[in-house]
């Protein structure tokens, strides 16, 4: 199935799935409220206008929208449709069982009153309904009728080896919904019999692979499809790549294919740049007294300036100026190469224990990672993210012995990253670093900046900071 139509089929289900949350809500509500049903299941009568509608109303709405991002979250829509139902089942229980446990600490959060039971009863029957969703969607499918009607008819265009991988590849897929008529040899067959074969099979489209040497009979097959309406399915892997993802876009009315390791423009991608924004900014204003607080301390203690200025690497090696809480003596870099023998970690980064230039009041700032705080300003203005790859100055850069490292300057350098929860002290390889850097970029979504987050607080109480 092509990505525009399992899109479509995706947002569907989802809309689908909204209006079965929704529903299984104000069910659950009715269903508790119900002075028979309470009496059946030895639960206390609660009279209605003892209830906040109003608040439950707000509940009700932003649950809608959870409710699908939560299924997804579970990759409960990335799956084949007539799969094993275990497929279905257990993504879907788990989407439940996590939309149930949210809207019962949104409640507590908020302090919103509700009937006792009530989230069981909706856990019970929003799971009941989707499934049910799905078994009548499967049923429908599998009529025969209805499956014919849904395949789209197509011929296999390219050389014997493209046409029999093509073939291989189709029938490892059973929910495709391109149906094989016939099959054309580029190389063995004259291009200009495929308009014979077309009329013969009343195809839906052709379905073609070829490499570069054959671009001129490609260009013909294209042009007879063309003239007759029927669709070209173009299987455009001309050039071998390793790592890129292929996608298809223009640039000034031409058909351009684009190949790229990073993230493409999303939603999710929207979503990450809104959180960095209004993240960074919420806990600017938050920790602003923290912020205060250290400057004196820092201001007190040491001579010197408060923040620490370097220029670092950004996305796409581009330099911009860092801001930190000073943690060393101002005359640090200048002793700098004294300490290179000491270096604990491989590669271009420096990095050692119980550094000599460092402050006391730096120790603890570094321990507890409260030195890179001010780096919240370069988040509010564009230049990081609060998830990301960490920015590195540019002279370490400029030392990367592999190009495939520079890879990691691909996006925007963040405050965190998975070196920052995988034990970063005990990391003592560059290479492992970069390998953490480019597992993060070839998975990212914004479920993972999410859980990283999340995971950074307990590491940073636990003090397992900077060296």
């Amino acid at each position: 199935m092509l990505r525009r139509d399992r899109q479509i089929r995706i947002q569907i289900h989802q809309l689908a799935d909204a209006c079965l949350f929704a529903a299984s809500f104000w069910i659950a509500y009715a269903v508790r409220l119900d002075p028979q049903i309470a009496e059946w299941l030895h639960l206390s009568a609660i009279p209605d206008a003892t209830l906040d509608k109003q608040k439950l109303v707000w509940l009700w709405t932003a649950l809608i929208p959870a409710g699908p991002l939560i299924l997804e979250s579970q990759n409960y829509y990335n799956r084949p449709t007539f799969g094993p139902r275990w497929d279905i089942v257990w993504p879907l229980f788990k989407g439940c069982a996590i939309t149930t446990i949210a809207l019962v600490l949104a409640m507590w959060v908020f302090q919103f009153i509700t009937p006792r039971g009530m989230m069981a009863f909706f856990a019970v029957i929003s799971f009941s309904l989707i499934y049910a969703k799905e078994e009548l969607v499967r049923w429908t499918l599998s009529r025969s009728m209805i499956r014919s009607q849904s395949k789209r008819r197509f011929v296999l265009v390219g050389t014997a080896r493209e046409i029999a991988r093509m073939q291989a590849e189709l029938k490892q897929h059973t929910d495709t919904s391109v149906e094989v008529m016939a099959e054309f040899d580029l190389i063995e067959t004259p291009v200009q019999q495929i308009v014979n074969l077309l009329h013969d099979h009343s195809v839906f489209g052709v379905l073609l692979s070829a490499k570069h040497t054959n671009f001129e009979q490609v260009e013909y097959v294209i042009r007879a499809c063309e003239l007759e309406g029927i669709e070209v399915w173009l299987i455009a892997d001309f050039f071998s790549t390793q790592i890129s993802r292929t996608s298809f876009d223009e640039l000034l009315g031409r058909p351009l294919l684009v190949f790229r390791t990073t993230p493409e423009a999303s939603w999710q991608g929207l979503a990450k740049q809104l959180l960095d924004f209004f993240g960074a900014l919420f806990w600017l204003i938050v920790l602003s007294p923290v912020f205060l607080a250290i400057a004196v301390a820092i201001k007190f203690s040491s001579p010197g300036p408060v923040f620490f200025r370097q220029r670092r690497s950004g996305i796409n090696g581009a330099p911009f100026t860092i801001y930190k809480f000073r943690t060393m003596n101002t005359n640090a870099e200048q002793f700098k190469h004294e300490l290179e023998a000491m270096n604990e970690m491989s590669g271009p980064v420096f990095k050692v224990t119980n550094d000599p230039r460092v402050t006391p009041i730096g120790k603890f700032l570094r321990k507890y990672s409260l030195d890179e705080l001010p780096q919240l300003f370069n988040v509010l203005r564009g230049e990081m993210s609060l998830v990301g790859p960490r920015p590195l100055p540019v002279d370490e850069v400029r030392r990367f012995d592999n190009l495939a490292h520079r890879r990691r300057l691909s996006v925007k350098p963040g405050l965190t990253c998975l070196w920052q929860i995988s034990g970063r002290n005990q990391i003592t390889d560059f290479r492992d670093w970069v390998r953490l850097d480019l597992q993060y970029i070839d998975n990212w979504t914004i479920w993972l900046d999410l859980r990283i987050l999340l995971l950074t607080l307990p590491a940073v109480l636990r003090g397992t900071g900077a060296k």
